[in-house]
């Protein structure tokens, strides 16, 4: 089982900068230690997710304190773009940290984020689709024709060429199942998250095959899952440190969907009660089943469970509202896992042993 970091916070009472640098940071301390891959999204306009409107800038700056870990948008909002310009700013990415970029691609959902392209609202999973073949081609060197002034034709080639001949992609799943059907076809990796295990588990197979009937290695498809994680060594203290900031995480998200249904003329309002009601039974169900929070051996084993259902990976959120120095405390617990998925001998070996965090992983922290 791979092991990545996945940021995707709300933006809480902590000022950007400090957000920005515990980033920068923790892309240090997974480099260095040995994470497949770090995930950064994007997002516009709501305090959900709203330190992320541009993933390959946070990209570009990773790429310059890093070595080895992957860089991935997780994800783009293809509607809401180009897609020359998309190539464009990810080949430059993928130069910089010498091929270590990978994308997925989401179809956009919030009606206001859809302020850059209105148009593209009612057909963007449509539009999704179509442009991920223009974006390849244009990513492997090919000349595409695009509509230019006065719909004259416009054949061009992107500038600079990726350091990669292949783009690593995703497709982001987060309700459609024929997600999981279109990304085995195309030959794309899927990005989730856990909301039922046993739907997770139908939406795999059906992934498996889906891949094997377009001529596909069923067993490559990378099937990556969003967990939020806090490991501790004492179960009732991780619950206790996790369960503010877990239901404020909840509260935000379900402040945006509110919002967005609004805008959709729906009226979907419930007072207090009922939504500190929907809080608290989501905070039991995600602590209880659905998330990388507690003690290493009730956290092992949702991680074999997931090994066993065919998951080739794990995308650790991290940043869900903890102070960034209990974050810091934990990373080394949870390499205490990692180390427990990894090979035990040959190559494999020094990334999966589990890691000693010296003060000066941390030192630019408990310094400020």
């Amino acid at each position: 089982m791979d092991f990545s970091v996945y940021f995707f916070s709300a933006n809480d009472q902590i000022d950007f900068g400090s957000r920005y640098d515990f980033i920068i940071e923790v892309a240090k301390y997974a480099d260095q230690h040995g994470y497949t891959a770090m995930w950064t999204p994007e997002r516009h306009f709501q305090q959900f997710g709203g330190s992320f409107p541009n993933p390959s800038v946070l990209a570009a700056a990773m790429a310059t304190v890093t070595k080895r870990i992957s860089l991935r948008a997780g994800s783009v909002v293809l509607p809401h773009h180009h897609p020359a310009r998309i190539v464009e700013e990810w080949a430059l990415v993928d130069q910089l940290s010498k091929g270590r970029v990978g994308l997925c691609f989401a179809t956009g959902w919030h009606r206001g984020d859809f302020v850059f392209y209105p148009e593209n609202y009612t057909r963007r999973r449509e539009l999704t689709f179509s442009s991920i073949k223009t974006i390849r081609d244009l990513w492997a060197g090919h000349e595409v024709t695009f509509s230019g002034v006065e719909g004259q034709p416009v054949p061009l080639r992107v500038f600079p060429r990726p350091y990669q001949r292949e783009l690593p992609l995703w497709l982001v799943h987060t309700s459609n199942p024929e997600t999981w059907i279109k990304a085995g076809e195309i030959g794309a990796n899927v990005l989730t998250l856990l909301d039922n295990i046993e739907r997770l588990q139908t939406n795999i197979s059906r992934y498996r095959q889906a891949r094997e009937q377009a001529g596909l290695d069923p067993r490559t498809g990378i099937v990556t899952l969003g967990l939020h994680t806090f490991i501790g060594s004492d179960e009732a203290e991780v619950r206790q440190i996790v369960a503010d900031p877990v239901k404020q995480y909840l509260r935000t998200f379900l402040l945006q969907k509110t919002a967005d249904a609004s805008l959709q003329g729906e009226s979907k309002t419930s007072s207090s009660a009922e939504q500190e009601l929907i809080v608290n039974l989501a905070f039991e169900d995600l602590y209880v089943k659905k998330a990388l929070l507690g003690t290493i051996p009730k956290c092992a084993s949702l991680v074999r469970r997931l090994q066993e259902m065919g998951v080739s990976e794990i995308a650790c959120l991290i940043d869900f509202g903890l102070d960034f120095r209990l974050v810091f405390e934990m990373l080394p617990k949870l390499d205490e896992l990692r180390a427990m998925f990894q090979p035990s001998t040959g190559a494999g070996a020094g990334a999966g042993a589990k890691a000693q965090a010296d003060e000066d992983d941390m030192s630019w922290y408990y310094d400020r």
